[in-house]
């Protein structure tokens, strides 16, 4: 694989084989695209749950939350929220990316993804990001300031089944908002039930 410099991002850009949408004038890095906060988060709350069935939905273990214009959403110490990108992006068959925060957010405590970094050939929809506190201080995060930053590898050829692709059983295609957990589908798929 080859990792995408602002060259070829721009190109791929242009030519709308990526497409990130509403691109910020000044998003393009060296060697990756910044990506900005949405104003909408899931929260989870406790439940009357004793513990989180991954065969089962998860429908009642989030909240969704919608922010004012100028609002900052505060992320207490320890406190793990789901979060989506401003950014509406989609990838051609070639091309695979990966989510990575922002360090001055991480020299802060904020880490964006918890394992889900990584963004498959053919995926189309807003990301959804992950943020966890590791610090011992409230951060305040406002919707539209910079969050994420993605970067995009070449693959060898052209993949022969896209994330969307119905065999596939993709979960979070189309996504406009963060989605909690669609786990609980794997489970009914043959290859899941032994």
């Amino acid at each position: 694989m080859t990792v995408l410099s602002d060259r070829s991002i721009h190109e791929e850009l242009a030519r709308g084989r990526i497409v990130i949408e509403p691109l910020a004038p000044d998003a393009l890095q060296p060697a990756s695209v910044d990506l900005r906060l949405d104003r909408t988060f899931r929260t989870f709350r406790v439940t009357h749950r004793p513990y989180v069935d991954v065969r089962e939905p998860t429908d009642d273990l989030t909240e969704r939350v919608l922010m004012g214009d100028g609002e900052p959403f505060i992320v207490q110490p320890g406190a793990f929220v789901l979060a989506a990108t401003l950014e509406w992006v989609s990838l051609p068959h070639d091309i695979v990316a990966r989510v990575d925060g922002k360090s001055s957010l991480g020299r802060l405590g904020l880490l964006v993804h918890a394992t889900a970094g990584y963004v498959d050939p053919g995926f189309s929809g807003k990301l959804t990001l992950e943020l966890s506190n590791q610090s011992q201080m409230p951060i305040a995060l406002y919707p539209g300031m910079k969050i994420a930053q993605i970067s995009f590898y070449r693959l060898s050829t052209p993949v022969a089944r896209p994330y969307g692709s119905p065999e596939l059983g993709s979960k979070y295609q189309g996504q406009q908002e963060p989605v909690p957990s669609l786990v609980h589908l794997d489970f009914g798929r043959a290859s899941n039930t032994t």
